[in-house]
């Protein structure tokens, strides 16, 4: 069960949360780009008898939220290339090789990061020591050891409708992932140099069998031994949670043979629902789903943490609280069937800013939720459903944010976006969104060594 960092929901709310762009933002739906005819199969679990329930997992060998020491933050450095961290981080990545002459303050390599939503265009900043202070002028500025430049040949580009990107440093490639709001079977994962100059760009390649909806997020590095027992070769954890139904009721994982994209099967390890053959929405009821899951969560990074003996999964996202409701965001409700002629008229669609209809909460929180991995590896190897393993955890993330409010006059409706992990030195590397102004802020935490 949860510890005590948060209530276990007792009620499972049907709220979504607001589909919106920035200010000059095309929310165009595109064709399906140009891709590379490789195509990737996918491996389902045993659909047999399997338990009702995950097995409860073994706190002595877990991390929980208590376990994670906050160290503070650092602010990102000013315009660089053509764009900026303003609206930024929706992808974050550690590269271990990155920044070699640093000063030896315990915080070594650097981190890519994608920046402004528009461009989604990849930087690579040096991490500063981070500062516990509730004053951003008291924190150190990291700063540009490679400016903003597109490490997709273009795929990753303006005309995407609400686009969401992955990064993820293996040895001396940067891969990525991509996708945007409405999509079919389209090409998502690739990888380019560490130069981000000279990119050298491979793939991207298609997922086949695969919905965008639950893979071209999040990227993240499995840890070795973990994979060597559990998913031989498949080293790389991909996936996405896309608000509504069309993910499934939960945050979705697959593992990944990061030599062989092109090829090599998936292997699920999360999917709260049912991939159907050629079906990009995931078939789901509601004894799919994730605790306290509510349609409006939106879980944008995940890490696998470990340490000498004990480790999590985790993602971090935005969660629904409260009420919710279908329509605009000043309480305004809008009947799905209101076009209809026997049902009651739409209402008048209220002024700027609470013109866009979608799917608001009353109340949103960060959080960052726990899994255990060995009920991942009770998935890999056909014990259970991809839709059992359910999270132990929640850690509550509001006391650590500069601003934990979403605001629909700053485009503001994710509190935090991802985070990257040094596992060499257990730390935690996490962005809050349009904290220090438009601009993002890196909170950093250490995990027990």
């Amino acid at each position: 069960m949860f510890r005590n960092h948060q209530p276990r929901y007792l009620l499972l709310l049907m709220v979504l949360i607001l589909s919106c762009s920035l200010p000059g933002g095309n929310n165009s739906i595109e064709d399906e780009m140009p891709a590379e005819e490789a195509a990737i199969a996918v491996v389902h679990p045993t659909q047999g008898t399997a338990p009702t329930r995950a097995p409860a997992p073994n706190a002595a060998e877990l991390l929980f939220p208590e376990d994670l020491t906050y160290l503070g933050a650092f602010r990102l450095p000013d315009t660089t290339g053509s764009s900026n961290w303003e609206y930024s981080g929706q992808a974050l990545a550690y590269n271990p090789a990155g920044d070699p002459h640093s000063s030896d303050d315990g915080f070594q390599g650097s981190l890519f990061g994608v920046g402004h939503d528009h461009q989604m265009q990849v930087s690579e900043i040096s991490i500063p020591a981070p500062v516990d202070s509730r004053n951003l002028e008291d924190l150190n500025t990291a700063e540009t050891m490679q400016p903003f430049n597109d490490i997709s040949k273009g795929h990753i580009n303006e005309n995407l409708s609400l686009p969401v990107v992955g990064l993820e440093v293996i040895g001396e490639r940067l891969y990525f992932c991509y996708g945007q709001h409405m999509q079919e079977f389209e090409a998502s994962h690739g990888y380019s140099s560490l130069n981000l100059n000279k990119p050298q760009t491979q793939g991207p390649w298609v997922l086949d069998g695969i919905s965008n909806y639950t893979s071209n997020d999040y990227l993240f590095s499995i840890p070795e031994n973990w994979s060597a027992a559990y998913t031989p070769a498949a080293t790389v954890a991909t996936g996405r949670f896309r608000e509504g139904v069309w993910s499934g009721y939960g945050p979705a994982l697959y593992a990944m043979n990061a030599e062989r994209i092109d090829s090599e099967p998936l292997i699920p390890l999360l999917l709260y629902g049912l991939q159907q053959p050629g079906d990009a929405v995931i078939e789901t009821d509601d004894s799919m789903q994730m605790d306290g899951y509510m349609l409006a969560d939106h879980w944008m990074g995940g890490a696998w943490l470990t340490t000498d003996n004990q480790s999590a999964l985790i993602f971090v996202g935005t969660k629904a609280m409260e009420s919710s409701w279908y329509g605009f965001a000043n309480g305004i409700e809008w009947n799905y069937d209101c076009a209809d002629a026997d049902t009651p008229a739409c209402p008048d669609v209220p002024e700027y800013p609470y013109d866009n209809r979608g799917y608001w909460a009353s109340a949103y929180q960060a959080q960052m939720i726990f899994y255990n991995p060995e009920d991942l590896a009770a998935v890999a190897q056909g014990e259970l459903m991809p839709y059992m393993p359910q999270p132990y955890a929640v850690f509550d993330l509001t006391e650590f944010l500069y601003d934990p409010q979403t605001d629909v006059l700053r485009y503001k409706v994710d509190l935090v976006a991802d985070i990257a992990y040094d596992r060499e030195h257990g730390l935690l590397y996490l962005v809050e969104r349009l904290a220090d102004d438009a601009k993002s802020v890196i909170h950093v935490w250490q995990l027990p060594q």
